[in-house]
């Protein structure tokens, strides 16, 4: 069984990622976040949203619709560029990119292959509800429009200045022709975006800084850094004067866009509106990443197994428990009180992130809380009843230590 697989088992077995409406055979392209899976990618977004939010200078966010104006996507290009040419084979009835293709056979099953028809990976929908005069809209293909379409807005209701950033996180949905690899890629998925509005004279610099800056930002929460790495587009779209991808083991997980005035240009032209700045219509850097695609590349990263034992090394600040507490015997109620009293101290009063976990022996519920990432566990035992110590255990090490119930807190290094 190779990693993916793993992660994949794991994800299901104990409720992080589940397929979507599998009980009626699955929709591919489609997943749920169980209880553990949303805790962690909460987490993330969290993470990421005071990051840029309170750790940067000029940057706000915004909550966009998922459903714009039809005209927003004629002006951004994707009704017109997201077509693709596909071929179907007759006998297997797969499809494949006729790009893609050098030959007339199904690369699949070796049968004679139709003519290319145009699909387009845009999702529609309709708006009103009387049959025969409905219009026609879309589930928006990426996530950002929504900035461009309220820059003006942000411009006019607050005190910001350029250079400036919106940030938004959010789904997006793309009817991709072969989606797969569990969730790297998906027909509804979440993107967290930035996109930086500056001067034209100032965009190698920023360009820059947010290529560092989100490098440094991924680093911070994986383990293997060998595996991050830049990739530099040789083929750019007519508008852009760069583009990189962070990759993770050679596959994309973000992208950061010259996309000059282009969009907000484009919006201009096809609103009538007057999206300038003083006397310049600014230009736009993007940092574009997907959500799901980070969180499965996190879970990748710190899936280890160390003889019989799975431990999942995530970074204690997305780990979907921080703390899980124990009594070291379930048929003590003394034990039993004490460790629920500290548990719910830990949860409420403190706002950790706290589970309870009483089944089968202690070596089993270690076993079980390292599976899951819960960097320590704390146990209750008679010795508690006495000092009022406790019993800590690190994940990754696997070592204990007696610390005092009052200084428990301390020893989260969160």
């Amino acid at each position: 069984m190779d990693l993916m697989e793993k992660v994949v088992s794991l994800c299901k077995r104990r409720g992080f990622v589940f397929p979507n409406s599998e009980i009626y055979g699955g929709l591919q392209g489609f997943y749920d976040y169980g209880p553990l899976g949303v805790e962690m990618k909460n987490n993330l977004k969290k993470l990421w949203w005071r990051w840029y939010t309170l750790e940067h200078e000029n940057i706000v966010g915004i909550d966009g619709t998922i459903i714009d104006h039809p005209r927003v996507w004629e002006a951004s290009g994707h009704v017109q560029s997201f077509v693709d040419p596909l071929v179907e084979c007759k006998k297997c009835h797969k499809r494949f990119k006729a790009d893609d293709l050098d030959t007339k056979n199904c690369p699949s099953c070796g049968g004679e292959l139709m003519e290319p028809r145009n699909f387009n990976i845009l999702m529609s929908t309709e708006l009103g509800v009387v049959e025969g005069e409905k219009m026609k809209a879309y589930l928006r293909g990426e996530a950002c429009q929504t900035i461009y379409l309220d820059y003006k807005n942000v411009l006019d209701s607050t005190r910001i200045k350029i250079p400036f950033g919106i940030v938004q996180i959010g789904k997006a949905f793309r009817n991709e022709v072969t989606p797969g690899n569990f969730i790297f890629r998906q027909r509804e998925f979440e993107q967290w975006d930035l996109q930086w509005f500056t001067h034209p004279s100032e965009m190698d610099k920023w360009f820059e800084y947010w290529k560092e800056e989100r490098m440094k930002w991924y680093k911070s929460l994986f383990n293997d850094h060998s595996k991050l790495t830049f990739h530099e587009h040789e083929k750019l779209v007519h508008y852009a004067k760069k583009a990189f991808d962070i990759q993770y083991d050679g596959k994309e997980m973000e992208g950061i866009h010259w996309r000059q005035d282009w969009d907000l240009s484009r919006h201009a032209q096809y609103s009538g509106q007057d999206l300038s700045y003083e006397d310049y219509i600014p230009w736009i850097i993007e940092t574009s990443g997907g959500v799901d695609r980070t969180f499965l590349f996190l879970m990748m990263d710190a899936y280890t197994e160390d003889g019989d034992r799975v431990v999942l090394k995530l970074n204690p600040k997305i780990s979907p428990f921080k703390a899980a507490v124990f009594p070291l015997v379930r048929n003590k109620p003394e034990l039993v009180e004490k460790a629920q009293t500290l548990y719910r101290h830990l949860k409420i009063d403190l706002g950790i992130a706290t589970t309870w976990d009483d089944r089968g022996n202690i070596g089993k519920r270690y076993y079980a809380q390292d599976e899951i990432g819960t960097p320590w566990c704390v146990t209750v035992d008679y010795q508690t009843l006495e000092d009022d110590t406790v019993t800590i255990r690190d994940r990754d090490t696997a070592t204990q230590k007696r610390v005092k119930v009052s200084n428990l807190e301390n020893n989260f290094i969160l």
